[in-house]
């Protein structure tokens, strides 16, 4: 079942429909790493070093420990809770969307769905670092699904 759009962002309805397609196949864990991974590569993308940024680096964490089976969903929760303080109180957009990205990210393990609108704060990322170019929103979906399908062994040349 798709998972409707939280955001209002310029994209590839027809790549985010095919995201869609592989993510279906993914179990809560996989799911989550892929939410992870896309989320730093936003943040990268905005020029954050989640290392450096104490709430990041946790909530990065808590999520790896609840995939081992070391977190539980509360934690996960708080986690993403105080990301997402952190982003109200970002100055730029670009910033807030990317802390958002990584906020649902590390809320993936609590509900599979936030793993999509982690995706989709991240092309929202580079649509407002690149004046919403087409080709920059394309190549954002291109790498989420290859990306996800790499996680999910389905990779293929």
């Amino acid at each position: 079942m798709p998972v409707k759009r939280k955001i209002r962002i310029a994209d590839n309805s027809r790549l985010r429909e095919a995201l869609e397609s592989v993510y279906e196949e993914a179990e809560r864990i996989p799911s989550a790493q892929w939410a992870l991974a896309t989320a730093k590569r936003a943040l990268d993308a905005a020029g954050i070093d989640y290392h450096a940024v104490d709430e990041l680096a946790d909530g990065f964490r808590v999520n790896e420990l609840w995939q081992a089976g070391e977190a539980g969903v509360h934690d996960l929760r708080q986690a993403g809770f105080r990301i997402h303080r952190l982003a109200r109180n970002c100055r730029s957009e670009v910033e807030r969307a990317a802390m958002r990205a990584a906020g649902h990210a590390v809320g993936s393990g609590h509900m599979r769905e936030h793993a999509m609108v982690a995706s989709d704060y991240a092309v929202q990322t580079v649509g407002l670092l690149t004046s919403n170019d087409f080709v920059a929103v394309t190549a954002e979906r291109e790498w989420q699904i290859s990306e996800l399908r790499q996680i999910l062994g389905l990779w293929r040349p």
